[in-house]
Parts: structure tokens; C-alpha cells; sequence
């Protein structure tokens, strides 16, 4: 069921699919809600799955006001008091898992759990950060089809852009309708963001690491060294993907998603933690 509220005068669109224990699932830079659909139906049969679009993504306009992770999880809030959920666990995909992170930190008594897919807890770096002030620089310039087209293809693995180079482009078409003033401001929300490996030290909860061996975006040693600090952690690396592994091994990681799910379910049904 495709749904809306509005928050801070514009419309914020998110689907609610399937019955059980609410799971948030958060998107990433250059995708919508619709990147979550293969593990969606995977998962809706057990669970009740809450999956917006973020302001300027999908069927959610840009909101007027500046963009951060901390605004963001604010949006995702307001979805939650709709929805009157105040328990669930929550998922983010990259820059998903950077708001999923802010979250954490704002309402860890709304969370369970929460899972990193291909994200990290750690700022940009300099040489990070300028390479993003570079992509901004494309997008200006070139528009953010142009920019769409030459990103997507390096979130894939070698081998997999080899062997599928169809669903590679079926991503690209999916998503050069982004506007550049979207993509330029999600940019330059994510290079302000913090330093924030401290949550996965003081969150009470088990915490999902899904990393891809291949990830040029958020490389497997950075995931590595993260995994470690939680009091409970679930971890998986993906052999054969990059950044994407909801599309490059979708069996696996959805299987270890709904696993992880599951055992929380089972073991603590009610609980909350603060």
C-alpha cells in the first residue's frame, strides 16, 4: 500500500507492505524504496515492511530546507508516529545506513536492532570528501542522467557487470530521472556527516553488517574493523559483490536479512532498548 504524510509542507511518500513485526528498510544515494523490492517480497509475508522514499528520491519531492542524516531520520520519525510504530528494527542500504546511524542515535529506544548494508559508521575523509566535490562538480555541469549513467556501473563487481551487464543498465534507466539538485544536496549532506562508531559501541541491541568483498564504496576492511564493537553483531561478507548486494547476491543477503530478523523476533519479541 503506497502511503504519504507531510512533513515540513511537502509530501513524503513510503509503501507499507506485508503483516508482523515492523522493519524499516532505508534507501540509498541515487535509488528509492524500489531498490528494496526483491527482499520485500521475500520478507512480507512474516513482516510489516515500512519503506519511504527520502525527500527527493522516488515519489518524495525535495523538502526546502537543509539536508543531513539527522534530517532525514527526522523524516523517517514522522512515518513511524503515523504509522504508530514505536518498536521495529531498521535497515539502511549506504547512505541509508548513514541515516539509519542518526536514528540510532536519536531514538535507540524506537530500534531493536538495525542493520548496515554496504555502509559504514566512519566520516568522509578528505580524499573522500573531494572526490564528492568533484562528482558535485559533474553533476552541475553534466546533469544527473549523465552522472547516473557513469556512477551506477562502479557500484557493481567486476565480474558481475560482465555476467549481467543487463540488470547493470536496467539500474541505470531505473534511476536518470534523479534531479541534480537531489543528488548534489544528499552529497553534500553526507560529507557533513559525523564520526559516529561510538552507536555501534553504546547501542544495546544486535546490529547486521552485510559487506561485499569488491566494495569500492565502503572497502571490506573499513566494515571489518567496525563489526567488532557491537555487543552483538551479525555479520556477512559478500564474496562475489560490490556495493550493490541486494542485486548481486540476492539469495544470500536476503536470506541472512530475514534470518537475522527472525532470531530477533524470536528471542525478544517486546523488547525495546533506551
Amino acid at each position: 500500500m503506497n502511503k504519504s504524510i507531510l512533513y515540513n509542507n511537502s509530501p513524503l511518500h513510503y509503501s507499507v507492505q506485508g503483516n508482523g513485526a515492523p522493519v524499516i528498510l532505508v534507501h540509498g544515494f541515487g535509488e528509492d524504496g524500489a531498490i528494496w523490492d526483491d527482499l520485500a517480497d521475500r520478507l512480507k509475508d512474516k513482516f510489516k515492511l515500512i519503506i519511504p522514499d527520502l525527500p527527493g528520491s522516488g515519489k518524495s519531492p525535495l523538502i526546502d530546507t537543509k539536508w543531513s542524516m539527522d534530517f532525514f531520520a527526522e523524516c523517517i520519525n514522522a512515518i513511524l508516529l503515523k504509522e504508530s510504530i514505536t518498536s521495529s528494527i531498521m535497515i539502511g542500504h549506504s547512505m541509508g545506513g548513514y541515516i539509519t546511524l542518526a536514528f540510532a542515535e536519536k531514538y535507540p529506544h524506537l530500534l531493536k536492532a538495525f542493520g548496515l548494508f554496504h555502509s559504514s559508521s566512519y566520516p568522509d575523509n578528505e580524499e573522500k570528501k573531494e572526490a564528492l566535490q568533484k562528482s558535485i562538480a559533474f553533476i552541475q555541469q553534466h546533469g544527473a542522467a549523465k552522472f547516473i549513467e557513469q556512477s551506477t556501473p562502479n557500484l557493481f563487481s567486476e565480474n558481475f557487470k560482465k555476467k549481467h551487464p543487463d540488470i547493470v543498465q536496467a539500474q541505470v534507466a531505473l534511476y536518470t530521472n534523479f534531479s541534480a539538485p537531489a543528488l548534489v544536496q544528499y552529497y553534500e549532506a553526507m560529507m557533513e556527516r559525523p564520526d559516529r562508531t561510538e552507536i555501534l559501541r553504546q547501542f544495546k541491541g544486535p546490529i547486521l553488517f552485510i559487506m561485499g568483498k569488491h566494495d569500492t564504496a565502503i572497502p571490506l576492511e573499513h566494515s571489518l574493523q567496525q563489526c567488532h564493537l557491537p555487543v552483538l553483531s551479525y555479520t556477512l561478507i559478500l564474496e562475489n559483490s560490490g556495493h550493490m548486494g541486494m542485486l548481486e547476491e540476492a539469495e544470500k543477503s536476503s536470506h541472512f536479512i530475514e534470518n537475522f530478523l527472525t532470531e530477533i523476533e524470536i528471542a525478544n519479541p517486546y523488547q525495546r532498548y533506551s
